[in-house]
């Protein structure tokens, strides 16, 4: 039986599988010398909301950063579609400021700025299926929405370029309209931002994880500085390069990294490594199948989520300058189960004790979850209890 299976067959409720998760996150800290550790974790599959590294997370990747004490070292769990790269810069200046070494720990993705992100680590732990992605910025055009890949564009136009050199310096009418479509403004755009996540790299690399690298293993010669930052370099181009990978979306693996010279160490070499890791990685992709949960920021102690809104009618409660105190004793709220879209009547109490309408449940006080009467998945309501109590500027009571 597979470890998903086994924990869908012990039915476990929403406090359990927390408990669980935290089981294995700790054993994964004492099994690496009893480090701190940090899970940083976005669902990649959530339709909708923004699982990727993003300025609103800093706060909280911050918050939990804190609590963590009585050791240099850290691990950090790190799954991500990718996101913001100068969000990403602000988070390892905070993780470099109070630890001396560090451990970046990928059981499933790290896209993207989460591969930027990665080579900040002294260390890269990934698994037979693990994957790390280009790290080629990517733009948006114009206002459109539509997002491009920094580098291919920059490509393209050096391809037209080369194309016009060989014609004598004539230009193919066809590119006319793309080219005045184009400003001096967007191509600037495009060099600094492949400029930014190339220099990160190289600059991380050289700094943290090529620090140790000291000897060459081929020669047994000493290496110099100037070597470190050439292979730092030379990564780094090759991440940013959108020709070698065809795909902004491709996956790089343990082997082709460690093609680019780049030392990855397997974590399933371990076994207990391995299904501490593992156990841990399928218990948080249970939290994010079973649940409006879509982002998690979590130590052995403590942890922040961030949900994933769905149609929810929240009450818009009126409060008139001259009848400010004319304010309903009691929230009604239309849940729809994000699962079976059946509709839920709650009602939240504000302040003092309402009796409870016919046809409507009590809103769970004490620990923000109801489950779906028509499905069984348990709903994380703590973003709506939010939302209502700072509208009203009441609390919530049973």
């Amino acid at each position: 039986m597979g470890i998903y299976s086994e924990y869908l067959a012990k039915n476990m409720n929403f406090s359990q599988l927390n408990e669980e998760r935290k089981v294995w996150l700790r054993k994964v800290s004492e099994l690496r010398g009893d480090r701190c550790i940090l899970s940083y974790a976005g669902d990649v599959d959530k339709i909708g909301v923004n699982s990727g590294i993003e300025y609103a997370d800093f706060m909280f990747f911050s918050d939990q950063l804190a609590t963590l004490k009585g050791h240099d070292s850290i691990d950090i769990i790190l799954e991500t579609p990718g996101g913001q790269a100068e969000i990403v810069e602000q988070m390892v200046k905070a993780v470099r400021s109070k630890f001396s070494h560090v451990g970046i720990i990928v059981p499933g993705m790290a896209k993207s700025a989460g591969t930027i992100f990665a080579m900040a680590g002294d260390q890269i732990l990934m698994g037979p299926d693990s994957a790390l992605g280009p790290i080629d910025a990517q733009m948006t055009y114009q206002g459109t929405g539509k997002r491009f890949s920094a580098g291919a564009f920059l490509d393209g136009l050096e391809k037209i370029k080369e194309e016009i050199a060989k014609n004598g310096g004539r230009l193919n009418p066809m590119y006319i309209p793309i080219l005045q479509s184009i400003s001096p403004g967007e191509i600037q755009a495009c060099e600094n931002a492949q400029a930014f996540s190339r220099e990160l790299v190289k600059d991380w690399l050289t700094k943290y994880k090529f620090s140790q690298w000291l000897i060459h293993s081929s020669t047994g010669t000493q290496v110099s500085p100037k070597e470190r930052e050439d292979r730092a370099a030379s990564i780094a181009d090759k991440l940013c390069q959108p020709s070698s990978w065809l795909t902004h979306g491709r996956s790089i693996n343990i082997e082709e990294l460690r093609k680019l010279k780049l030392e990855i160490i397997d974590y399933s070499d371990n076994d207990a490594l391995n299904e501490a890791i593992t156990r841990y990685f399928v218990l948080l992709s249970m939290l994010f199948d079973n649940t409006n949960i879509y982002k998690v920021v979590e130590t052995p102690e403590s942890q922040i989520y961030r949900h994933m809104v769905t149609q929810t009618v929240v009450p818009q409660i009126p409060i008139p300058i001259q009848a400010e105190r004319a304010i309903k004793e009691c929230a009604d709220i239309n849940y729809v189960c994000p699962r079976c879209k059946f509709t839920m009547k709650i009602q939240a109490n504000l302040n003092q004790h309402s009796d409870l309408k016919p046809g409507f449940l009590p809103f769970p006080v004490d620990n923000n979850t109801i489950v779906c009467t028509n499905c069984g998945l348990e709903n994380n309501l703590s973003a709506i209890r939010l939302q209502i109590e700072a509208q009203t500027g009441k609390r919530f009571v049973e």
